[in-house]
């Protein structure tokens, strides 16, 4: 698999629990399960926006709203199920010159920790929408939940599917409900190209690691296709339209 040792290779740092922590506890609900009951992993990246959100609304951030998704990696433990009750809690896992890397876990409320992810989030200027310095205040907020680490945002799936001899390419119809208020794809409806591969791989699950990293953004009217190559269960994927490519992804058992 061409993503594979990438994608393996990303560290999921461990929680420190020190310096700025979030905590918000949701249950899990119909619209956000699969028929057997497991949480969506397009539902559980809502979750991971809808807490970054609130977090950086709390901490009263200088800019709370300029912010983009460079990368998000999950790792499932354990899934959520229909009407659990979870905890989800949030820290800065480490910084760069332009962007923030936040960790989060998806905890039961037994203590069990059933969901670790890492979102690479890109500070962008509002005026030319080109990455720009974090801003002071928030690197006073989130430097000791770091623990000085630092982060960079090179691409971990840099490899180019459509060389495959065995790469599949079939198209992924858009939906109105797919884009949001910024105007383009929500990050969160990437993730339904992941759960159909789960859909159709049924053994594929918890402990699993899945990558999608986004490229460029996809605007309304565009039609965009996937390149996949499918073995022993596990997806490397690319979002592409016209030979540019929007996003990429790997999913498959966390080793």
């Amino acid at each position: 698999m061409a993503f594979r040792d990438a994608a393996l290779a990303f560290e999921m740092v461990a929680r420190t629990s020190v310096g700025r922590e979030f905590t918000a506890r949701r249950r899990v609900r119909l619209g956000d399960a699969t028929p057997n009951g497991r949480l969506r992993l397009d539902a559980l990246a809502r979750y991971l926006q809808d807490v970054s959100n609130d977090d950086t609304r709390v901490s009263e951030w200088s800019d709370p709203h300029w912010w983009v998704v460079r990368r998000t990696v999950i790792d499932v433990h354990e899934f959520p199920k229909y009407m659990e009750e979870i905890d989800l809690v949030t820290w800065c896992g480490g910084l760069g010159s332009h962007w923030a890397e936040r960790r989060t876990q998806i905890v039961s409320l037994d203590g069990r920790v059933l969901v670790d992810a890492a979102a690479l989030w890109v500070h962008i200027d509002q005026d030319t929408m080109q990455p720009s310095r974090v801003p002071h205040d928030v690197v006073e907020t989130l430097t000791e939940s770091s623990g000085g680490r630092d982060v960079g945002a090179r691409l971990l799936l840099r490899h180019k599917l459509f060389a495959e001899a065995n790469a599949r390419t079939t198209p992924w119809p858009l939906r109105f409900s797919d884009y949001d208020a910024v105007g383009h794809m929500n990050n969160a409806a990437y993730w339904e190209i992941v759960e159909e591969h789960l859909a159709e791989h049924r053994d594929l699950r918890a402990p699993m690691r899945a990558v999608v990293e986004h490229v460029i953004q996809v605007d309304p009217g565009q039609t965009p296709m996937r390149q996949s190559v499918v073995e022993n269960n596990e997806l490397d994927l690319e979002l592409t339209e016209n030979g540019t490519m929007h996003s990429a992804m790997w999913c498959g058992v966390l080793s």
